[in-house]
């Protein structure tokens, strides 16, 4: 058996390969800010995935495999149970907020709260726990942030299931150092209004389908979201418009208006009652289903998941607000939790940062959790 390696202790480095070199000896609070600093919008992770799996392959204690732009490690020393650490490398696009910078305790910059301060975690984790108390299965992810279909975690569920088993696992996205349960569903629409195509010399041949389409508006204005508590934590869903569609030409009464439609729903619900109600909310149009993604119920009842509220998060937990990947986890039979550095009310915003204080301090509680520390 290898010597064990404190939680403080130094890693070893790596070569330099590609264009990104990450320093795991370095400070979390500079890790992440390093991570910033590599673009990684949705679609353009190779550089970052390059990086990452360059700095791991490094690491004796861990395998390392790759699918795409997925990069997953895991140790392998025979413990009774396995955990999985999971988060994304992808960001929404930048709107002039990379490079990074620092201000006080705050780290600006495009990911720094969803989720580069939680894929530096992952890191400085895999490189200085080189034997946890449970085995560990290390996973980093592309295209999160766009729709369900080019998901990195579910082409990895896929392709490799067997990377992805556990009896528990940890998704880092941002949640302020709180442990969020569950997530919640989401699902996109297109609700169509129709009309008749005329002249706009004389409007009153034809139907104005964009003029229709404040009905639907009208629809969203008046809805009151539900706030349903689900085992013990309480959701908060949403339905907004948040595309709008319509026009032919400068001179033309259009005949077709689409107003897309995102719904955010509690997991009490499931895809196929979240379809049916947005089917009954807006009745009498068109509604074709885009994008959908299922929610997790929070599941804060089995054994890993509490014994991880009580150690990690000093026995607090709330609803996640969103969907995360939890959602694909659950429905692997792999129980989740969300946990993670920043707010994820900062998440997508163009001044978003995450407080250098509280990725430390992730570092410190998960490191301490992984090594039977209290």
């Amino acid at each position: 058996m290898r010597a064990r390696t404190a939680p403080h202790d130094d890693p070893p480095t790596s070569p330099k390969r590609g264009d990104t070199m990450l320093d795991l000896t370095s400070d979390v609070a500079d890790l992440t800010a390093a991570i910033v600093d590599t673009r990684s919008e949705s679609g353009d992770e190779k550089a970052l995935a390059d990086a990452v799996e360059s700095v791991l392959s490094a690491l004796p204690h861990l395998t390392v495999t790759r699918d795409g732009d997925a990069v997953v490690a895991r140790t392998h020393l025979g413990r009774e149970r396995r955990v999985v650490i999971a988060g994304h490398l992808d960001t929404v696009p930048i709107v002039d907020n990379v490079p990074s910078h620092v201000e006080g305790e705050r780290l600006y910059g495009c990911g720094t709260s969803d989720m580069k301060a939680g894929v530096a975690v992952q890191l400085k984790l895999a490189a200085l726990v080189t034997e946890p108390v449970h085995d560990v299965t290390y996973v980093f992810y592309d295209n999160e942030e766009v729709d369900a279909v080019r998901n990195g975690l579910l082409r990895l569920s896929r392709n490799h299931p067997e990377w992805l088993a556990g009896d528990f696992a940890i998704l880092m996205e941002p949640t302020d150092g709180v442990i969020e349960g569950g997530c919640q569903g989401t699902m996109r629409v297109d609700v169509r209004a129709y009309g008749k195509r005329a002249h706009s010399a004389r409007s009153w041949k034809g139907e104005n389908a964009i003029h229709r389409a404040g009905a639907i508006l009208d629809v969203l204005r008046a809805y009151t979201p539900r706030q349903p508590e689900v085992e013990g934590l309480t959701f908060h869903e949403g339905l907004n418009a948040v595309f709008v569609e319509g026009g032919v030409a400068g001179n033309v009464i259009p005949d077709e208006c689409v107003v897309r439609v995102n719904y955010r729903y509690a997991p009490d619900l499931s895809p196929a009652d979240a379809e049916a109600h947005l089917r009954e909310v807006f009745e009498g149009f068109e509604v074709t289903v885009t994008d959908s993604s299922a929610p997790a119920r929070p599941g804060l009842d089995d054994p890993s998941a509490a014994a991880f509220v009580t150690a990690v998060g000093e026995g607090r937990a709330r609803a996640k607000l969103g969907w995360t990947d939890v959602s694909r986890f659950s429905e692997l039979g792999v129980p989740a939790v969300n946990y993670g550095p920043g707010d994820p009310m900062l998440a997508h915003t163009r001044d978003e940062y995450a407080e250098i204080p509280q990725i430390r301090v992730a570092q410190e509680r998960m490191a301490a959790w992984l090594t039977g520390r209290r």
